[in-house]
């Protein structure tokens, strides 16, 4: 296991993208220190940022350790091992992942998960906005994987999904799922407004307050939803199809005892 710890405070954004278990095996201390990071528009070696050391232990891979908020990029394009973060880590984190797994002790920055292949991230905090989501002007989503939030997640969380399960303990911003063709979220407590804009596909499931857009339909009411094979949850759900401004089949289930001002949707069943 080889574990890095900050060497000074970061003003500045860090780009760390050569942080992979993929990239630090095989080689040596003195090699894995020579690897290019950036600070802020300079360009930098790995070992002038961390304290860079060895452990015996053979998992996780990859240990970061401290105030990491300003380093971005860590785990880009993984494809195995695990990474463990112990604090608060920057944007893109786990970005373009394609297995393997990160686990975040701490709150995670925006993008986290972008363009998401396989693999899993755990994140025992809260994230910032465009978790799972891609850069702005494309609809390049997440495909696959599983990530799970202990905390609350910003806005535009899962858009562009096309596969993979988000689970949320907390709440979230508004847009959530916007545009989603495939896959599952679930947000155990509430969700802001425009949820599920735009969706075509895959299941929203929301067990605290949500509001509906207009171009949803209520098509049933059942007792419980599979989230995945490992999450069922218990209802009842009221269960809206959309979105029909896109010709959507997607599916939202709302619960229904948090949502007592969605009960009107009732007389059209």
């Amino acid at each position: 296991m080889i574990t890095l710890t900050p060497l000074r405070t970061f003003n500045v954004p860090i780009q760390t993208p050569c942080i992979t278990p993929e990239n630090f095996a095989g080689k040596t201390l003195t090699d894995i220190k020579k690897l290019p990071a950036t600070e802020g528009n300079r360009n930098i070696t790995l070992g002038d940022l961390f304290k860079i050391e060895q452990d015996p232990a053979e998992t996780p891979n990859i240990t970061l350790n401290g105030d990491l908020s300003k380093v971005k990029r860590v785990g880009q394009a993984m494809k195995s091992g695990e990474i463990v973060i112990n604090g608060n880590i920057g944007m893109h984190t786990g970005e373009k992942m394609a297995g393997g797994k990160i686990i975040i002790n701490g709150n995670a920055g925006g993008w986290t998960g972008s363009e998401m292949k396989k693999g899993t991230i755990e994140i025992h905090g809260d994230v910032g906005d465009y978790l799972a989501s891609p850069y702005r002007g494309n609809d390049l989503g997440m495909k696959g994987g599983l990530i799970t939030v202990d905390g609350n997640v910003g806005t535009d969380v899962g858009c562009y999904l096309k596969g993979g399960i988000i689970k949320i303990t907390g709440s979230a911003g508004q847009f959530l799922g916007y545009h989603m063709t495939d896959g599952a979220i679930y947000v155990e407590k509430n969700c802001d407004v425009r949820t599920g804009a735009c969706m075509t596909g895959g299941k929203i499931v929301v067990g605290g307050t949500l509001e509906i857009l207009p171009s949803f339909t209520i098509d049933s009411i059942k007792p419980k939803v599979k989230v995945d094979n490992t999450t069922n949850v218990s209802g009842p759900f009221y269960v809206f199809l959309g979105d029909l401004s896109e010709r959507g089949t997607g599916k939202i289930f709302a619960n229904k005892a948090a949502n007592p001002a969605l009960a009107f949707y009732e007389k059209y069943l």
